[in-house]
């Protein structure tokens, strides 16, 4: 009985929902890697399917894949592999549905019901070999969603993970996902690779349309570096085994349970993909408020926390605001300078340091305490409307430079 308490208890992630498994397995993608290298996720029904991509124009092989195999809005499984990002790479487009299709053989499904991803370094042919010879030993469970986070790291220190409940049409639902990301974080729809499942019915073209509105307000709101990732993918599987009647518009309470489930799990592993920026040594959230319109808020917020100068007083804990104003000043945005205050809150407390677009007499002992907390919070006032956005990063640290200078070795 402990034993089956134990094993509920670790069913969440891409496992939460009802009726999907995961695993992992070390395929020798890198043969320096001792690492799990290679993921699956599994649904025992085909699912609705919805998926949202990079806008960098250089795009990797899976993703084109990938985009293929989701023009019917069906999939059933997602394979994602660490060590390679098949991206630029010799014979990109074949092993990307070489990938696909070892996965199909492996569930006994086909090769277009399969969603590709990959990840690590671009440039250089993926060992599709390594895949498909040692694909077969994956073991698969309702308790497999840690194993598959774990092996999608590349630079990231921790595994994300996480899941929720709802209800809709009477019946008690559950979405999770997992994800990684950690360097070339500056998403333009999702972050660098996300898998989300949920039992809860749902058309594919509602999936599709929340997880475009959701990535927005969550993975496109993070930035570690400014770089935006080749292979960026975040994808959702719904295979609606939790029995409540399908939803296939985009309004009614229904649909407003699913979505809000669906930014709470965006929202948190795009806390935590801020939080294990490569290098990094605290969590910078950034929230702007009293803005004229939401667009404006988020131009401003995203350049708070993408700004090198920012990042790097954070690693310092010095309370340097003017850096602030001025990453809000290039940013493009419309506002009044004069008007704004900005102040710095962690668990260590609360300070202000500018109003009006001026300096004010403040502590810097205090202020440093506050700017060595874990989790710093900037929070920038103006006075121009009732609009607000939070965004989020991370501080700029020596170490980054240092992983990404021998990043390929």
């Amino acid at each position: 009985m402990r034993e089956k308490e134990e094993r509920q208890k670790e069913r969440n992630g891409v496992c939460a929902a009802a009726g999907f498994q995961a695993g992992a397995i070390r395929c020798g993608i890198k043969e320096s890697s001792p690492k799990n290298d290679t993921a699956v996720i599994y649904s025992e029904v085909p699912c609705s399917a919805a998926a949202v991509y990079t806008r960098n124009r250089v795009q990797a092989a899976p993703i084109q894949v990938t985009k293929a195999h989701l023009e019917n809005g069906r999939a059933r499984a997602v394979i994602i592999n660490s060590g390679n990002a098949n991206a630029c790479a010799p014979d990109g487009q074949e092993n990307a549905l070489r990938e696909a299709k070892a996965c199909a053989k492996l569930l006994g499904i086909e090769a277009e019901d399969v969603v590709v991803c990959s990840t690590g370094v671009i440039g250089q042919r993926l060992n599709i070999e390594a895949i498909e010879k040692n694909l077969s030993a994956i073991s698969l469970s309702e308790w497999g969603s840690g194993e598959a986070a774990e092996a999608i790291m590349t630079t990231d220190t921790v595994p994300k993970t996480a899941w929720t409940e709802f209800q809709a049409g009477g019946k008690t639902c559950r979405l999770g996902g997992i994800c990684k990301g950690s360097g070339m974080i500056h998403p333009n729809m999702g972050t660098m690779l996300c898998a989300l499942t949920t039992d809860c019915a749902v058309s594919p073209e509602v999936l599709q349309e929340a997880l475009r509105r959701k990535t927005a307000v969550s993975f496109n709101r993070v930035s570690v570096d400014g770089d935006t990732s080749t292979n960026d993918t975040c994808c959702i599987l719904a295979n609606g085994l939790a029995g409540n009647p399908e939803i296939t518009a985009a309004e009614g309470a229904d649909y407003e349970a699913f979505a809000a489930a669906l930014e709470e799990i965006c929202v948190t592993l795009a806390r935590k993909i801020a939080a294990d920026g490569e290098g990094a040594g605290r969590l910078i959230t950034c929230t702007v408020s009293g803005a004229r319109d939401e667009g404006t808020a988020e131009i401003l917020a995203k350049a708070v926390c993408s700004s090198s100068l920012v990042k790097a007083a954070m690693f310092g804990a010095d309370a340097n605001w003017g850096r602030i104003l001025c990453a809000m000043g290039y940013s493009g945005a419309e506002f009044d300078p004069e008007g704004t205050d900005v102040t710095f809150l962690s668990e260590a407390g609360e300070i202000a340091v500018c109003r009006d677009g001026r300096a004010v007499d403040f502590d810097e002992d205090v202020a440093k305490e506050i700017l060595s907390a874990p989790e710093v919070t900037i929070q920038v006032l103006l006075r121009e409307g009732d609009a607000s956005v939070t965004a989020w990063g991370c501080d700029l640290t020596y170490e980054y430079v240092r992983i990404n200078g021998d990043y390929r070795t």
